[in-house]
């Protein structure tokens, strides 16, 4: 794939398909597609497009995601941050102040690059070629699915999306309607405000 966005040929003697040991697959894939949807947006983009600029063969990109959509959402997520991954170690702490653990590591990712991701990720829903449900169900499979294991019953899933509103509206808040004051407070003092909201929503009564 050239810095122009066009489709070159598969480069002489490479052999695409599993790389070696040890080599990072996943995460190439994932590199190759944020720099894809990015130049050529979610329709212009492909599977096999971003297998090429990936150097893989497009069966291996569809191992590891389930479509296109799946791929975009994953892609969004900013690079070297693993939802999963994530989500385990704030889970490993049980339910007792998760909704600021929550929060400091949705912001400290989602963050790092200056909301940058957040916005294009947002930018791709509003205008109609990717739905919210394909990035949410991607995060509320790898993190939230998690969560849910350790919330009192029996009103898990509600308890779940209070949290997920109230976190999409900070970052929305911040890094696309730039509200202020809340666009500029540093990041320790809104999890300080918005955590126990959170926690509340988490294992507090919701009547």
């Amino acid at each position: 794939m050239s810095a122009t966005g066009t489709d070159d040929a598969p480069t002489p003697g490479r052999r695409r398909g599993r790389r070696p040991a040890g080599e990072d697959t996943r995460g190439t894939i994932l590199a190759a597609a944020r720099d894809e949807f990015a130049e050529r947006g979610f329709d212009g983009a492909s599977v096999r497009s971003v297998a090429r600029r990936a150097d893989v063969d497009p069966a291996l990109v569809r191992h590891y995601f389930r479509d296109k959509s799946e791929l975009f959402a994953a892609g969004m997520i900013p690079a070297g941050a693993d939802p999963a991954a994530i989500a385990g170690g704030l889970t490993a702490g049980g339910v007792e102040g998760l909704g600021e653990r929550l929060l400091a590591a949705v912001l400290g990712v989602w963050e790092a690059d200056g909301g940058v991701a957040f916005r294009v990720a947002f930018s791709g829903m509003t205008s109609g070629e990717v739905s919210a449900e394909a990035l949410m169900g991607y995060v509320s499979r790898e993190v939230f699915g998690q969560v849910v294991r350790i919330l009192p019953p029996p009103d898990q899933q509600l308890r779940v999306s209070l949290v997920a509103s109230q976190v999409a509206g900070v970052l929305l808040a911040r890094h696309v309607m730039r509200l202020e004051p809340l666009a500029s407070m540093p990041v320790d003092d809104v999890v300080a405000v918005v955590g126990p909201v959170l926690q509340r929503y988490l294992a507090g009564p919701l009547s």
